[in-house]
């Protein structure tokens, strides 16, 4: 072979090979987030479809004595272990701790009060981070300023406290950084309500945070009445009603970069026993809360079964059942809504989808929408 020739090949495999590595570390576009509860001890998390994921939210890590700390520590072990292997499948895949949620949130208020409270919470978290081999930290601070659930600590403080947090907690993960030579996160799930927004400094904490995650779900009707509790887009006549697009617009307008923003969705339902049948129980008065239960269950044993007829609501962008003689409504997400919020995402350039919980859905019906339209 020539000189010219054997150094046109050799060229030739470089580009090949070169070509070849940048496709395999191609990064997907938009994010997509999973929470997945190490809560009720050991998680199925080899049942997890790791390819069609970029992250997953560990829920949840409680916080006590100012200290970020593994309640379940002999079961969150191992699932930090098996959740890492996953990475063998995807190693573009990253696991982070989510800190707080809906039960853990009550003393959130004491462990941010002080600086030294801050740095002694900040450095507890990380360092789950650093012995776990994680990609870094969630804060699911429900309720900052607000009462919340019964026994939740809160204070005005609260408002700048939860922005000095990230501080502390970004500095702590640039330190790890330093140490291990890579990127860490910080992200946040955050409260839809507007209410939320009043209570918080959004504009100021979101410049430490990787992402906000919207939590557009858990929403119901106004008033006390029966409505969807994840739609799209709001169908209250009075205009004023819930939807992701109001609480995105919200977040946005007080501050987040719309390319921060992760849009929620549920993977399970809710239901209401409605006072009345009228509407098919939409906007009437709430009697009583009913189990919804997660998507799959719903798919595979409700929608046309038992009494339960479905329906679609073309304004809201959002389906639910109702039975007409017990007069139960389950409002929940599917995947024409899951296709709309994809869409919607897409159009106004947020960072990705993220949803609640990944084991509610095990035949990955929603999960498979949104690989198909996030690329």
């Amino acid at each position: 072979m020539e000189p010219f020739s054997s150094c046109k090949a050799v060229a030739l495999a470089v580009c090949l090979i070169l070509s070849g590595a940048v496709s395999a570390q191609k990064q997907k576009k938009y994010i997509v987030n999973a929470y997945v509860g190490g809560f009720r001890g050991l998680a199925n998390v080899e049942e997890i479809d790791a390819e069609k994921l970029t992250h997953i939210n560990y829920a949840f890590v409680n916080v006590q004595d100012s200290m970020a700390v593994l309640t379940n520590l002999a079961t969150d072990s191992t699932n930090f272990r098996k959740l890492n292997l996953l990475k063998k499948k995807n190693p573009d895949l990253k696991i982070v701790i989510s800190i707080g949620g809906w039960a853990w949130s009550e003393n959130f208020s004491d462990a941010v009060l002080t600086e030294s409270s801050r740095l002694k919470f900040a450095r507890s978290s990380v360092d789950i981070v650093r012995q776990y081999d994680l990609d870094g930290v969630d804060i699911d601070w429900e309720y900052p300023g607000m009462r919340g659930e019964e026994g939740n600590i809160y204070r005005p403080e609260d408002k700048q406290n939860f922005t000095l947090m990230f501080k502390a907690l970004r500095d702590e993960l640039n330190l790890l950084e330093k140490e291990k030579g890579k990127k860490y996160l910080l992200t946040t799930a955050v409260g839809g309500s507007k209410s939320f927004i009043e209570h918080t400094e959004m504009a100021l904490a979101q410049v430490y945070l990787d992402y906000v995650l919207i939590m557009t779900y858990d929403y119901g009707g106004r008033n006390g009445t029966v409505g969807h509790h994840t739609n799209l887009y709001d169908y209250d006549p009075s205009g004023e009603g819930s939807s992701a697009d109001r609480s995105v617009k919200n977040f946005i307008a007080a501050g987040v970069p719309a390319s921060k923003i992760g849009l929620g969705a549920a993977f399970y339902g809710k239901g209401w026993e409605a006072e009345t049948a009228a509407n098919h129980g939409l906007g009437q008065k709430r009697v009583k809360q009913v189990q919804g239960g997660g998507y799959t269950k719903l798919k595979d044993t409700m929608i046309g079964q038992n009494g339960y007829k479905k329906y679609y609501d073309k304004k809201a962008k959002a389906p639910y059942l109702f039975n007409d003689s017990t007069r139960v409504l389950i409002t929940y997400e599917d995947e024409k809504s899951v296709k709309n919020k994809c869409r919607y995402v897409k159009k106004n350039k947020l960072a990705g989808i993220f949803f609640w919980e990944y084991f509610n859905d095990p035949k990955e019906y929603l999960i498979n929408e949104i690989h198909k339209n996030l690329d």
